[in-house]
């Protein structure tokens, strides 16, 4: 369980996560599905994710080349995790409100 939480820890990464399981995107197209997330702080949270294997940095071919990030297999796993957490979050918001 450690080993998860530690993978997802860290404010913004479980959004950086989300935006990629839709398939591989740029950093100014992750960077405007995420506006409120500075450059630094998506630059860090894409290198962090890169340095434990769960996101990828690839250089398509072509001109011009371009550069986009993708989940990993390992990155994949987390799908189910971030899918629960999302549950339990929508649970506990309507238990606030109810």
């Amino acid at each position: 369980m450690e080993v998860a939480l530690a993978a997802i820890s860290g404010r913004w990464t479980t959004l950086v996560l989300r935006e990629l399981m839709g398939g591989p995107l740029s950093f100014s197209a992750l960077g405007a599905a995420l506006p409120q997330l500075s450059d630094k702080v998506l630059d860090e949270r894409l290198r962090r994710l890169r340095g434990q294997g769960l996101v990828e940095r690839r250089v398509t071919t072509g001109f011009p080349s371009r550069v986009v990030h993708a989940l990993t297999p390992a990155g994949i796993r987390l799908r189910p995790l971030l899918i629960e957490l999302y549950r339990t979050g929508q649970r506990l918001q309507a238990g606030r409100a109810g």
